[in-house]
């Protein structure tokens, strides 16, 4: 493991290093429930491989991972049973993680969400984010099936 992944708490969780709930995964990327989230079910897709920024995700990567971005914010949605969602993704700045993800959260008219100023919600228990974790895997195997 290269240096700048030896540190990287994304790679850890990859790796199986550290814990995290873990909503997806295929080949190219891993779905997992934000541990500080702006509202229950705020994912954070993470590709594998460690690229730090979007410009430096391999031209090869870019169909499935967004691909599965897209699946993620049907499922999202679905799962959590709201109006929309927001999906954001920093390049360096305000990333707290140098690895690139993309934030993948449910959102509703009236939520308190305003522009870039995230209020930060807990879990209620670990119950709470167990059952968010399950009802997000859920839709996303309906979804699939469907397919």
């Amino acid at each position: 493991m290269a240096d700048s992944t030896k540190k990287c708490k994304f790679c850890k969780i990859i790796k199986g290093d550290l814990e995290a709930y873990r909503v997806f995964e295929d080949e190219n990327s891993i779905g997992i429930l934000d541990h500080r989230p702006l509202f229950p079910g705020h994912v954070l897709l993470i590709p594998r491989k460690h690229h730090e920024t979007l410009g430096d995700l391999p031209e090869d990567l870019i169909e499935p991972f967004f691909s599965n971005v897209q699946l993620m914010s049907k499922v999202v949605g679905q799962a959590m049973e709201s109006q929309g969602t927001f999906i954001a993704m920093n390049n360096r700045v305000s990333q707290s993680i140098p690895h690139l993800h993309v934030h993948i959260v449910p959102r509703n008219k009236g939520d308190g969400l305003r522009g870039f100023f995230w209020p930060r919600q807990k879990y209620s228990s670990e119950e709470h984010k167990a059952n968010v974790q399950r009802l997000i895997s859920h839709s996303i195997s309906e979804l699939l099936d469907k397919g």
